[in-house]
């Protein structure tokens, strides 16, 4: 994500936020930005998933990739 396109979401969440009247979604989105975590949730991961994790980008890093297009029209067609 470009610096712009980071600015742009930035100003669109902000925007977004400034018209909620939903209070269970401001209290939700308030304790988002209160939360934190001395844990790593990669150190929760078992060997399993490590390993498909690892096995999808080696794919991605050698182009073994499927564009979202294709997947969702390969998906209907099914």
């Amino acid at each position: 994500m470009s610096v712009e396109e980071i600015k742009q979401t930035k100003s669109n969440l902000i925007g977004w936020i400034e018209q909620l009247s939903d209070t269970s979604m401001l209290s939700f989105l308030e304790s988002l930005k209160d939360s934190k975590t001395d844990n790593d949730w990669w150190d929760s991961l078992s060997e399993s998933q490590i390993e498909r994790i690892n096995e999808g980008l080696a794919d991605a890093e050698n182009g073994r990739v499927v564009s979202s297009n294709d997947f969702w029209k390969k998906l209907k067609n099914a």
